[in-house]
């Protein structure tokens, strides 16, 4: 899960991720970084630990990171929040098999319309909702999809 600090969406989308295959008892890595290093070693924003809250999930405990290059060598997908981190990413990559694994997590949710989750970071709580309800829906297909794959 890849955003640009990783301290709103892309915390969001790994805590909200991290829970559902762990209910599921899926063998599943999850993690989040920011194309920027802006945050590392930081918490996320306060705002969005108390919206994951609100929904009963915890993000407290994540912090943030930077995005690597070896994250393609760790990670068999990597979703990025928005147009402008997923070119970030794709810079980094080193062949054809890199690319393949970055896709924009709401096209999980809502196949080939290319949406991005926009950063809530200089809203109100109106914005840390609608994030957390797309990726909420986001992360629902994508644990279908590995419980699916899993069995």
């Amino acid at each position: 899960m890849v955003c640009l600090g990783n301290i709103c969406r892309s915390p969001l989308a790994d805590g909200l991720l991290r829970k559902k295959v762990k209910d599921l008892n899926l063998d599943v890595y999850v993690d989040s970084a920011g194309t920027a290093n802006y945050h590392v070693g930081e918490a996320p924003d306060h705002r969005m630990c108390q919206t994951a809250k609100k929904f009963g999930y915890s993000i407290d405990e994540l912090r943030g990171r930077q995005f690597v290059v070896s994250d393609f060598d760790t990670f068999d997908l990597i979703y990025a929040m928005d147009k402008s981190n997923l070119s970030n990413i794709l810079k980094l990559a080193r062949n054809q098999e890199d690319v393949q694994k970055v896709a924009l997590i709401l096209n999980e949710s809502h196949p080939e319309k290319n949406l991005e989750v926009p950063d809530p970071y200089y809203g109100g709580e109106k914005e840390f909702i609608e994030v957390y309800n797309l990726l909420n829906e986001a992360t629902d297909v994508i644990t279908a999809s590995i419980k699916h794959i899993k069995k």
